[in-house]
């Protein structure tokens, strides 16, 4: 009989235990990966075509390795003790770590003075007197630092957003001062606002902005204002009725802070109550009403929380570009009425979501894990959303909550119906009314605020004091396993803009020998003014991307096609990020326009 050598006999055997073990140990340290299913991708047959014209960006919504996942739930960090104010409107200052944050000056005094020498006279409507403490501050993310900020109108109940050369717009606010329009431009050796007190049409409190195409703002709606208006756009100052405010008030109104989202055709959805529309803003015509959303109040006092999904340009020759409206939790129409007797009715728990780019869309109805209201949602840079903050009875205003919703909720937009939610670790600090967060730069979440009263109220004995300390929320993917698969943005864009369809390269580096295009993507941001529960003007992008290099040390290049118009990606400001795998690097600030 023929000998053959030993190592010949145990290679097959080795093998096998090779195989076993390697599977044995992905499922032990990967036991819930799965490949992100939503559309097929092309091949790699188009490799050598010229590209110019877009068609090698290619669809990758299946990565070609699944997504880094495991059990981590998010972890909670104390950030600040005292950041002065409670933080009832909040912003992402453009090319920095910092954040404005804002209060009304009718509830203070706050805990933060302003500079020696500077105060101001605070015509309150109860009482005139000289206020020396700031209602408004700049807070670094990085630091913890503040720097209060001298603002003289209230603005109580306002809004926002980022202009198009990143300049700060606030519109409305309480009593005298519903008309004013507050600009910050600038905030590196001093903070200073201008402030014009009568450069809206009419008094604008709860109401919504939201920033068009050409850079100019809407804004809509406000307490028994059932019309809306535009700033910085040329021409006299008009209002425009818009009947559904009208029709949509009851006892509780529950049509403030009305939800407006920009669709990628340019036109503007809004929603007020249970009820929606379509409105084109250059023809001021009502193009379609949507079906009732059923079930409950879903605006202030109401509260339910609201985002536009993410848009996804991955195919670069789409025929429509779809654009779905996500919205969360709320109140039953009479709970503000009885929250005002002592009685807190429980929450709502469904959700309602449906594509606004498509006239014979009806609302897709699911649950989340718990009751909400006045919850935030905020889109991650993965393309993620997360739900937070809030309570499950009773609705917005003074002591009219109870029962605080401390805990997180993910939502992922492309998994199946029903298996789109998880719940995440959960705070110790209740966060209600005039409560808000906001996605840093880095991609963690900063949270501030909650004063469900009609003063600063600090004690310790009350049941929900003023907060003014600030938190920061690590989402999964801030999972210490995965750092070492977090891409970090070698590119510096600052002093550049990235104009509309233009190819643009992107350098970043990654510590993995192999890297796959189908397993990377790139987004951008646009951060929110978010106050309310409402997150004014946000915006999350999927780019297309192509011809991933390996430059060597560790340093990729990635090529990335740029949003097409101003109508999927209005001019200002956005964080860019690389997404390997599910993990985001740090975002870098890049300007659209």
């Amino acid at each position: 009989m023929a000998s053959y050598p030993k190592s010949l006999v145990l290679l097959p055997l080795t093998l096998c235990i090779f195989y076993i073990t390697s599977q044995l140990w992905h499922r032990q340290y990967y036991p819930h990966s799965r490949p992100l299913l939503k559309y097929p991708f092309d091949d790699d047959s188009n490799a050598n075509q010229d590209c110019d014209d877009g068609s090698c960006f290619k669809s990758r919504d299946i990565l070609e390795n699944p997504a880094y996942e495991d059990e981590f739930k998010g972890k909670w960090e104390l950030a600040s003790e005292n950041s002065g104010i409670s933080a009832m409107h909040i912003i992402l200052f453009p090319n920095t770590n910092k954040a404005i944050m804002l209060d009304a000056v009718s509830l203070g005094p706050s805990n933060v003075r302003l500079p020696v020498g500077i105060y101001r006279l605070n015509p309150g409507a109860w009482q005139k007197y000289v206020d020396y403490r700031a209602l408004a501050v700049e807070y670094d993310a990085d630091s913890a630092a503040i720097r209060p900020l001298k603002i003289l109108t209230d603005t109580w109940s306002s809004s926002g957003g980022l202009s198009a050369n990143g300049t700060v717009v606030i519109s409305g606010g309480w009593s005298g001062r519903g008309r004013s329009v507050r600009y910050l431009s600038g905030c590196y050796h001093a903070c200073y606002w201008k402030e014009h007190h009568w450069e809206l049409s009419a008094k604008r409190w709860f109401s919504t902005q939201h920033i068009l195409p050409d850079g100019s703002f809407i804004v809509v709606g406000g307490r028994r204002e059932f019309s809306y208006e535009y700033i910085l756009k040329e021409g006299k100052r008009i209002i425009y009725d818009l009947p559904i405010l009208n029709e949509t008030t009851n006892p509780s109104e529950n049509n403030l802070y009305p939800f407006v989202f920009l669709s990628t055709d340019g036109n503007l959805f809004i929603f007020a109550n249970d009820r929606s529309i379509l409105l084109n803003p250059e023809t001021n015509e009502i193009l379609h009403v949507f079906p009732i959303l059923r079930g409950g109040s879903r605006n202030y006092p109401a509260s339910a929380t609201s985002a536009l999904l993410p848009i996804n340009l991955q195919d670069p020759n789409p025929k429509e570009i779809r654009a779905e409206v996500l919205i969360c939790g709320g109140a039953k129409p009479e709970a503000g009425v009885l929250a005002g007797k002592g009685e807190f009715m429980n929450a709502l728990q469904d959700c309602g979501r449906i594509e606004i780019t498509n006239k014979s869309a009806t609302w897709q109805r699911e649950m989340m894990p718990s009751p909400r209201v006045m919850g935030e949602m905020l889109l991650l840079p993965t393309g993620e959303v997360l739900i937070i903050n809030g309570a499950k009875k009773g609705t917005a205003g003074w002591n009219f909550a109870t029962d605080p919703n401390t805990t997180p909720v993910l939502y992922e937009p492309d998994d199946p119906i029903n298996e789109r939610f998880s719940e995440l670790t959960p705070t110790s600090k209740p966060r209600m009314c005039h409560s808000t967060s906001v996605v840093l730069p880095d991609g963690k979440i900063l949270v501030a605020g909650s004063n469900p009263h009609s003063r600063y109220n600090l004690t310790s004995g009350s049941k929900y004091p003023t907060e003014l300390r600030i938190e920061k929320f690590y989402p999964p993917y801030f999972d210490e396993s995965f750092a070492s698969y977090r891409p970090s943005i070698v590119s510096k864009f600052k002093g550049k803009m990235v104009k509309y369809g233009q190819n643009f390269v992107i350098q970043f580096k990654l510590d993995e020998l192999e890297v796959s295009l189908n397993d990377l993507k790139a987004t951008i941001y646009a951060p929110p003014f978010t106050t309310h529960g409402v997150s004014m003007g946000q915006r999350l992008l999927v780019l297309a991307t192509k011809e991933l290099i390996d430059v060597g040390s560790g340093i990729f290049q990635v090529t990335i096609m740029a949003p097409p118009t101003a109508k999927i990606a209005p001019p200002s400001f956005y964080l860019l990020f690389v997404v390997y795998r599910q993990v985001p690097s740090p975002g870098t600030w890049v300007q659209i326009g």
